[in-house]
Parts: structure tokens; C-alpha cells; sequence
């Protein structure tokens, strides 16, 4: 998908911070609703089971609001006007990063400087 505008970019955004409360909430559901049984299966590798599956869900959990936080970080830029400049060092981000990854707060320099010094 080729992205035109910054304003296309921000409606990519709202759709995901959508889609991904959505998820969140759902999760939350789930969750609530399987671990209510945990500890009453028939067998110990049946609560074993259960006990990964809920791991399992936690763990995407934490993934999916980690990648709400970013995409909301990402909307409040555009509110502020700082959308598209790298929090580092104030340089514009390449157009097809942005379209790439929309929520990118760095440019591509310091992206690659900060996973080196990692």
C-alpha cells in the first residue's frame, strides 16, 4: 500500500489503536474467563496445559499493549506537531520509514546507533 499523505498516516493509526483495544479487551475477557478454572482439571497435565496457554496469552498481551502505547505515542506527536522528526536528533524521518512503521519516533541513523550500542 502506497501511503500518499500524513493524514493517511494518521487514519492508519486510529484504525490500529482501534483494532488493537479491541484485542485488549477481548484478552482481558479471555483471560478472566480461563482462569477461573485453573487448578480443577482432571489430570496435572491438564492444568499444566492450561497454565502455558495462560502464559502464553499474557505474554501477548504485554505485546499488544506495548504496540498500543507506541501507535497512541505516535497520535499524541501528531496532535503536538512533532510527528515525522526523530525524538533524537531532530531530523526529519525518510518518508518510506514512516510508511513502513508508522509509529517510528527515530530516524533510521539513530535506530540502527541505538540497537548497535544495545
Amino acid at each position: 500500500m502506497v501511503v500518499r499523505s500524513l493524514e493517511e498516516l494518521r487514519c492508519m493509526l486510529r484504525e490500529e489503536q482501534s483494532y488493537l483495544t479491541q484485542q485488549m479487551e477481548q484478552m482481558s475477557e479471555a483471560s478472566v474467563a480461563t482462569s477461573e478454572w485453573m487448578g480443577y482439571g482432571n489430570h496435572m497435565a491438564d492444568d499444566a496445559t492450561e497454565a502455558f496457554e495462560q502464559i502464553k496469552g499474557l505474554s501477548l498481551q504485554q505485546t499488544i499493549k506495548h504496540r498500543l502505547t507506541e501507535v497512541t505515542d505516535a497520535l499524541r506527536r501528531f496532535d503536538e506537531g512533532t510527528y515525522g522528526s526523530c525524538e533524537q536528533c531532530g531530523q526529519m524521518i525518510d518518508w518510506a520509514r514512516l510508511e513502513a512503521l508508522p509509529a517510528a519516533r527515530l530516524c533510521i541513523r539513530c535506530q540502527e546507533h541505538r540497537e548497535w550500542a544495545a
